[in-house]
């Protein structure tokens, strides 16, 4: 059986270059999703809501290969972040950010195996998040660029996209700030942390 990689089927979704900002088109796709706000390294939510994407999709992926003949490697973490006013990110004033958490589920699952999988998760974490469900997320053209080293530091980058990638290049904000997370913090030094960096875009008036 052949187990699928969709960070190797999908390059361009997860490689980016770590000096400039490249222009991807970002298909439609589907992802199991929490919604929640606040600090990430403190905020019960968040907790909560990363425990229940990665029970939700392993399960997923296990009925997957039991049922369906189908392998493949649950897809990285990834989140959806907003606030008020964009320099919260730049500045890093996380009790003001919005979020919404989310893994890709593959195309070949179905409703039946999503709520089946959060039967099974009941029994490990008790009843879910509000917010969790599987829906088509949509982001078309977005600039990413990769950065390697602690969450913290993404600030510069941010700056210089917010500041001079989209104006020199004509382009407004038409979507979320989204992070792909390629690297598990909880194995991974600060340092050598690789995080996909992506801003959906469009042409500014």
């Amino acid at each position: 059986m052949t187990k699928i990689d969709f960070k190797k089927a999908s390059p361009a979704l997860y490689r980016a270059p770590t000096n400039r900002f490249a222009l991807v088109d970002v298909p439609a796709m589907r992802f199991v999703m929490v919604d929640g706000a606040g600090d990430p390294n403190t905020a019960p939510a968040y907790k909560q809501a990363v425990e229940w994407l990665f029970s939700v999709s392993y399960a997923m992926k296990f009925a997957a290969k039991a049922s369906l003949g189908k392998d493949y490697v649950v897809p990285p973490l990834e989140g959806l972040w907003e606030a008020d006013d964009p320099a919260d990110f730049v500045a890093r004033r996380k009790d003001r950010w919005r979020w919404t958490m989310m893994i890709l589920a593959p195309d070949f699952l179905d409703d039946g195996v999503f709520l089946a999988a959060i039967e099974k998760s009941k029994k490990k974490l008790g009843a879910p998040p509000d917010s969790l469900r599987m829906e088509i997320y949509d982001e078309g053209p977005s600039l990413q660029i990769l950065h390697i080293g602690a969450y913290d530091d993404e600030g510069l980058a941010l700056a210089r996209l917010h500041h001079e990638e989209m104006p020199s290049r004509g382009y407004v904000f038409a979507g979320r700030h989204h992070e792909i997370y390629l690297s598990d913090p909880r194995k991974t030094e600060p340092a050598k942390l690789r995080t996909i960096l992506r801003q959906p875009v469009r042409r500014g008036a």
